[in-house]
């Protein structure tokens, strides 16, 4: 049986997940704007709010295309970092 949660248990609970990730890749919060807390549940609510609504048979090949296209973002302001040291 599957239990229905609320949006606020399902940020909560895709925040922390995600949040496990960052163990082994430490993000450098004291240089933020904003806490750590808080910018993974802004991300959570909004990957919820993008792909609550889409079909079940799309969800899998949109959501692996926003990785890949995260994934080159992410890349590419490393390369830039890396040149501006």
């Amino acid at each position: 049986m599957t239990e229905k949660i609320t949006m606020t248990e399902a940020v909560k609970q895709l925040a922390d997940l995600a949040r496990e990730v960052e163990i082994t890749d430490p993000i450098d919060w004291q240089a933020m704007n904003i806490d750590e807390q808080t910018a993974y549940e802004l991300m959570a609510s909004s990957v919820i709010e993008q792909f609550g609504g889409v079909e079940e048979n799309f969800k899998e090949p949109i959501m692996m295309s926003t990785i890949v296209k995260l994934l080159v973002e992410n890349f590419v302001l490393n390369i830039k970092l890396h040149q501006n040291v």
